[in-house]
């Protein structure tokens, strides 16, 4: 009897312990010290981390079979973890969840890039750093409507189906700038061209720097106001406002980008527009 008390009280002693193990090594991420400037952790770390969307081609893209992020955005979040002399590890965030998913405590990745156009209320609240990249809004459509759809005023219209990702400023222009026209809301951004080509939707909101890359590769798609954007803007990379430091070095590389050239070469590699 004392023999089987003793195996039962060692079963519930080697369990407690294994509990203990399994939660200490899961609960934080990162356990360098939160007192350190942000350039200094991240290479006392060994690497960045990076929050991206990964659903915006061709600026930032999860490839769903490898996991493996691809795009300008991505390529461009590479030359930071150089200038840094650092590895990379990639966050998955989303656009509904974006400022929230920056500014968590704890902190779940260093800034976050792909796609980020630079708003006054953004900076309210969190760093951008200077623009890397043009934007503006603009529309896919069927190649057999593009003659349909030459102005805001001929999207907005009741029989008119638009589609959007939630929780960004697509979705926000939408909803401010097309009050008569039916809009969709899609969860995955980059399923929607898709969607418009096949008749499930009349036009996407999307930008200049998405459009191009659909258009190319998928020959039922249009973007007929391409070259007449509905506004204009800049995407830059988004981070919070107790990392100065770190906005200073990602400028710092984005001015010595557009210096050295190397800038435009990564635009002319993905088909972007270069404005600088």
């Amino acid at each position: 009897m004392k023999q089987e008390r003793l195996q039962i009280w060692l079963l519930v002693t080697v369990l407690a312990f294994c509990g203990t193990v399994s939660f200490n090594s899961c609960s934080s991420v990162d356990d360098t010290p939160s007192s350190l400037p942000t350039v200094k952790r991240i290479k006392k770390r060994g690497k960045i981390l990076i929050g991206t969307t990964g659903d915006y081609r061709p600026l930032s893209f999860c490839k769903p079979a490898t996991g493996e992020y691809w795009g300008f955005g991505i390529e461009m979040a590479g030359r930071i973890a150089d200038k840094l002399g650092v590895g990379i590890e990639f966050v998955k965030t989303s656009w509904p969840t974006l400022t929230a998913d920056v500014l968590a405590e704890p902190q779940t990745f260093d800034l976050a890039i792909g796609g980020i156009t630079i708003t006054d209320t953004r900076r309210e609240t969190m760093l951008m750093s200077d623009g890397y990249l043009a934007n503006g809004k603009t529309i896919l459509c069927r190649v057999s409507e593009a003659n349909r759809f030459q102005s805001l005023e001929d999207i907005d219209k009741p029989e008119v189906r638009v589609m959007v990702n939630p929780g960004g400023l697509n979705e926000k222009f939408a909803n401010e700038n097309l009050t008569h026209a039916q809009i969709i809301v899609h969860q995955q951004n980059e399923e929607i061209p898709a969607l418009v080509a096949e008749g499930a939707a009349d036009v996407m909101i999307t930008e200049i720097t998405e459009a191009p890359y659909y258009v190319k590769t998928d020959s039922r798609l249009a973007a007929p106001l391409l070259d007449r954007p509905f506004n204009h803007g800049e995407i830059g990379v988004l981070m919070r406002k107790s990392q100065p430091d770190l906005l200073q070095l990602v400028n710092d590389l984005i001015r010595q980008m557009k210096a050295d050239g190397s800038l435009r070469q990564l635009h002319e590699k993905y088909g972007l527009v270069y404005a600088y």
